[in-house]
């Protein structure tokens, strides 16, 4: 432990490229994030030092998260964050938390999908989403039809279930990398959506 204020610590343990080092692609969409939001979220700063693992990144974030379907863009941010809690990355259930208050319009939902999803203010079918997305998580050997049927009650098709898989799955992935490049979230991300 060290006295060091938060604002002093590094964004990442690894080096991170200054926004004139990146290539012009990269730096374009960071400046466009940044144009938009007020800031540029620490990930795209921290992923930037491999540039073709960033696009290759941000390309199945995108696909994943973006896309329109029968998952709302909250209900897909709920899946990160409470995904995210139990892989105890901090990162990402900061800044997802934050763009879960701001699509639900709700201040306290990010707070409680994390701490507790069984626990929270939502609905049964977001319930069924969210405990088939901790089963992708953590025990995706176990994954059976009765799950794809208990979502298909909720009225889920198997794209759905696709989605939900992959949005977990994805996250996974991101949380191990956060918590490895002990990526701190930026100031910014605590404020969001309150």
């Amino acid at each position: 432990m060290t006295d060091t204020a938060p604002a002093t610590l590094p964004i990442s343990r690894f080096p991170v490229p200054s926004l004139d080092e990146m290539p012009e692609d990269i730096r374009d969409r960071l400046l466009k994030v940044q144009e938009k939001s007020g800031f540029i979220p620490n990930v795209f700063v921290v992923l930037a030092r491999r540039p073709d693992e960033f696009r290759a990144f941000f390309a199945y974030h995108d696909a994943l998260m973006d896309k329109p379907g029968n998952l709302t863009k909250a209900e897909r941010e709920m899946i990160v964050v409470a995904t995210s809690n139990l892989n105890q990355c901090q990162y990402c259930v900061v800044a997802h938390g934050a763009i879960l208050r701001i699509r639900a319009k709700n201040p306290l939902i990010a707070d409680q999908v994390a701490i507790n999803y069984r626990k929270a203010d939502i609905t049964e079918r977001q319930r069924a989403m969210l405990d088939f997305a901790m089963k992708v998580s953590f025990e995706a050997y176990a994954v059976e039809e009765a799950d794809f049927a208990t979502l298909a009650a909720h009225g889920f098709t198997e794209e759905d279930a696709w989605d939900i898989a992959g949005i977990a799955s994805f996250f996974g992935l991101s949380n191990r990398m956060a918590n490895v490049t002990r990526m701190r979230p930026n100031d910014e991300f605590y404020t969001l959506g309150r």
